[in-house]
């Protein structure tokens, strides 16, 4: 349940941008709403597939130890944001098979581990990618704020008290004034 929930709200922080915004690095790092879609289509395909013996059948360039670092972070202009959606939505149901046909308790081998870590149980990679998962999903929070002032944790929850524009910016100014005073003492 939070993985499906955490993959369904990082989709969901993609709507109602356009091609640029969903791409467009907001951060000094260059993270950007696309990349994190990217990423944890490769993060899945990994820990569900091939740690388990499943791999993923397709291809995934940006995943090669050949690869330009940080590649599955970005998208090229030749990827569209379908293309990698419907590939996110793909891997994740090639994962949920590995979660519903093995036990808790199965064990797989991360090869790209270190070797007195690399055993593990399909329990403890669950508990990694729920994290990893939400872990980005917290960045496309971020990054989706950054690009066009849209916040909320979820479509139908924003979790935000109900409170004009205005309130916000005094409420933002007074964060920084004391940011300001600490720094100064």
């Amino acid at each position: 349940m939070y993985l499906q929930q955490a993959r369904k709200d990082l989709i969901w922080k993609l709507d109602g941008l356009s091609e640029y915004q969903v791409r467009r690095p907001m951060v000094p790092t260059g993270t950007n709403l696309l990349g994190l879609v990217k990423h944890l289509a490769s993060v899945e395909a990994g820990y569900f597939g091939e740690t388990f013996g499943r791999p993923w059948p397709d291809p995934l360039p940006w995943s090669d130890p050949e690869a330009e670092p940080n590649s599955d972070m970005w998208a090229t202009a030749d990827e569209s944001r379908d293309q990698l959606v419907a590939l996110y939505r793909r891997v994740c149901e090639h994962s949920d098979r590995t979660i519903e046909t093995l036990h808790l308790d199965s064990v797989g081998q991360v090869p790209w581990w270190q070797l007195a870590h690399r055993e593990v149980t399909l329990s403890r990679i669950l508990v990694h990618v729920i994290s990893e998962t939400n872990r980005h999903a917290g960045h496309a929070d971020i990054v989706r704020e950054l690009v066009d002032g849209a916040v909320g944790w979820r479509a139908d929850d924003d979790s935000l008290p109900s409170i004009d524009l205005a309130w916000w910016q005094s409420y933002r100014d007074r964060v920084e004034a004391s940011a300001r005073s600490a720094d100064a003492r």
